[in-house]
């Protein structure tokens, strides 16, 4: 299978990969052969309850080992920090004030396996960062969630 897809990243969200990587190769792999040893050492293993659960993990790491590889390989890595963009691009920090409410947020717009909402991180593919993306202060966008339209204002953006 060859994939030419090019996935952009961020500095710390490759570090977040290869870390990851190295647990499930020398923590969780290693576990989980150990597991599937044990439960072969209990008989049947059409029967064994154990067995099948462990093999099901390994499936799941072996799987995850195989696309954190393949988004490694295939990554574009940006450091917002050496940005100086007048428009809202990859990697940007941009705040917003919601139009309704008055409520203001601040997003960063990360890669896809970097996200996280709790830390206000936002993936590129993300319908927020979709409509900012190439936008700029002052600009007022619409954004289209589950929860219907939302109007924004684009307060500040920064690279850091």
């Amino acid at each position: 299978m060859q994939d030419d897809k090019i996935y952009p990243v961020t500095v710390q969200g490759k570090k977040q990969l290869e870390s990851e990587l190295k647990h499930l190769i020398t923590v969780e792999r290693p576990t989980v052969i150990q597991a599937i040893e044990e439960a072969r050492a209990h008989g049947d293993l059409k029967e064994n309850a154990e067995y099948a659960a462990a093999k099901e993990k390994q499936a799941f790491i072996e799987g995850r080992i195989q696309y954190i590889n393949a988004t490694i390989a295939g990554a574009q890595v940006i450091d917002p920090s050496t940005l100086t963009y007048g428009h809202i691009v990859f990697g940007a920090l941009v705040s917003l004030e919601e139009l309704e409410s008055g409520n203001e947020i601040t997003y960063q717009i990360v890669g896809i396996d970097e996200a996280d909402i709790s830390k206000s991180k936002i993936s590129i593919a993300s319908p927020i960062a979709r409509a900012l993306i190439g936008k700029k202060v002052g600009d007022e966008v619409q954004v289209v969630t589950p929860k219907g339209k939302t109007a924004y204002e684009i307060c500040n953006v920064e690279y850091k």
